[in-house]
């Protein structure tokens, strides 16, 4: 195969997380860095699982992180529909050829007489293959019961582009259904039909499928079909590394992430760094890099752990590589609610100053809500710092009212503000550690602020000096 066509085809069973993302995007990146093509498909032969809404939400998910496939349920393209439970005429004209070619059969058996089968091996310490109780003379298929392929066992020696040589022998492939008694194929048969209809030329998918590929292996020689490549994802692991990744460890929706204020280019870096890595110490990759440097070939066997504290770095460092007009286009939605009636230059002066201090777009209304309102008093943040909890309050005014006859005599531009705030570290004899933070949280009563200077001067001489003035009466 010249042209490189991957697929991501998840079930619509409930929201994307993490592992389905690293999926798709891995498959994106192979497509996208040969000017191949990216597909959508969705799997819904198991309607029983099938959860509404989830396959506007799979999608929602892909186009909100830029994953932008090129053919799908959505947008149409050559090869379809793109919603397996749409195509059911198709696997039922390809098991027409199994079973005329001798490889597929009825299952007759009862749900009961499949259990005394499974028992019977279980007795015997034996493992269980519905081969060997093939029925002698199986009835016509009419689709009121299972349909089976009928395997051919045989050695098989396969590479991985991930997982490099595998193989295995014939004791694990099996007799496994195509189609249900509902007649609805099963995963099994659907994705190697479509697969091959579609053009696939690279199989990227979690490594919960890899017992199975020897089966996969002697379906598609029953069908004459030509191998893939394959590569077989590792799995993420929760944060202590010991268990494979599950909603109660951190994989939720993944738009959540940014509802949350998560960037998109920072969610698809963090996902991409799951399992890969270009060789070098870079960390903070974008877009074109990642499409530019990613290979199969680099992607690990072990599993890759997932670090909410890595993310949370790595978006702070996305949102620095924003200019300001991207990023406040991007931050409408986390203003604290009293910026709106202000004007955008302001705004936009204010997000400048805490730009580098985001960690996500949610941290916005705690870094900037004393720009726009009178912040409420909390004194706890001075007798619970370090620094500040061993001043009594008679040196808590003293220092204030000190600063605020000074700042009261300055400019405030942020020159001179600083200017005056290094005379006060000169005319108090205290360390900046001490006498700048009692001012920041007296003017603000936040966690952290960006720099002083600016902080003061952009709330301007009167809200200054009248906020020192209410900490001091504050303090008595």
């Amino acid at each position: 195969m010249t042209d490189v066509r991957t697929r991501f085809a998840p079930s619509p069973t409930g929201f994307l997380h993490v592992g389905g993302v690293r999926t798709a995007l891995f498959a994106w990146l192979v497509a996208r860095q040969s000017g191949g093509t990216f597909i959508l498909r969705l799997e819904d032969t198991d309607q029983k699982r099938e959860v509404e809404g989830s396959a506007e939400h799979l999608q929602a998910s892909l186009k909100a992180l830029g994953i932008n496939y090129d053919e799908g349920p959505d947008i149409g393209g050559p090869y379809a529909p793109y919603i397996q439970s749409q195509r059911l005429d198709s696997y039922k004209q390809w098991a027409q050829k199994l079973i005329d070619a001798g490889r597929a059969y009825a299952d007759p058996y009862t749900a009961d007489e499949l259990q005394a089968f499974r028992d019977e091996a279980k007795n015997n310490k034996k493992a269980f293959l519905y081969r060997d109780h093939r029925p002698e003379n199986p009835p016509v298929w009419d689709g009121t019961m299972p349909l089976r392929f009928k395997s051919e066992p045989k050695q098989y020696n396969w590479h991985d582009e991930v997982m490099g040589d595998l193989h295995a022998g014939p004791e694990v492939i099996d007799d496994f259904i195509l189609i249900k008694s509902d007649g609805f194929p099963t995963y099994n048969f659907a994705h190697i039909v479509d697969d091959a209809q579609m053009h696939i030329s690279h199989i990227i998918r979690g490594q919960e499928f890899i017992s199975s590929q020897p089966n996969y292996l002697n379906l598609y020689e029953a069908l004459g079909l030509a191998f893939p490549l394959f590569a077989t994802m590792p799995h993420i692991m929760a944060e202590a590394g010991n268990k494979k990744l599950g909603k109660r460890d951190g994989a939720k929706d993944v738009l959540d992430y940014i509802r949350d204020g998560y960037l998109p280019e920072a969610l698809v870096n963090f996902i991409a760094s799951l399992g890969w890595n270009d060789g070098t110490e870079q960390e903070i990759f974008t877009r074109d890099e990642l499409i530019e440097k990613f290979s199969l070939a680099r992607v690990q066997h072990s599993g890759a752990r997932f670090d909410e504290q890595r993310l949370l770095w790595m978006n702070g460092q996305h949102i620095r590589l924003l200019s300001l007009d991207d990023l406040y286009d991007r931050v409408t939605d986390f203003w604290p609610e009293l910026a709106k009636s202000a004007s955008v230059d302001y705004k936009k002066h204010i997000l400048a100053l805490v730009q580098d201090r985001l960690k996500t777009l949610a941290d916005l209304p705690t870094l900037t809500s004393y720009f726009f309102s009178e912040p409420s008093v909390d004194w706890t943040m001075i007798t619970g710092n370090k620094q500040l909890g061993s001043l009594s309050r008679d040196d808590i005014n003293s220092y204030l009212t000190t600063a605020k006859d000074a700042l009261s005599a300055s400019e405030f531009d942020p020159e001179s503000v600083q200017n005056t705030l290094n005379s006060l570290l000169e005319s108090t004899g205290q360390k900046p550690g001490i006498l700048f933070s009692l001012i920041r949280i007296a003017v603000s009563w936040a966690p952290f602020s960006p720099s002083l200077n600016d902080t003061l001067s952009i709330l301007g001489k009167d809200t200054v000096i009248a906020r020192l003035q209410s900490t001091i009466d504050y303090a008595g």
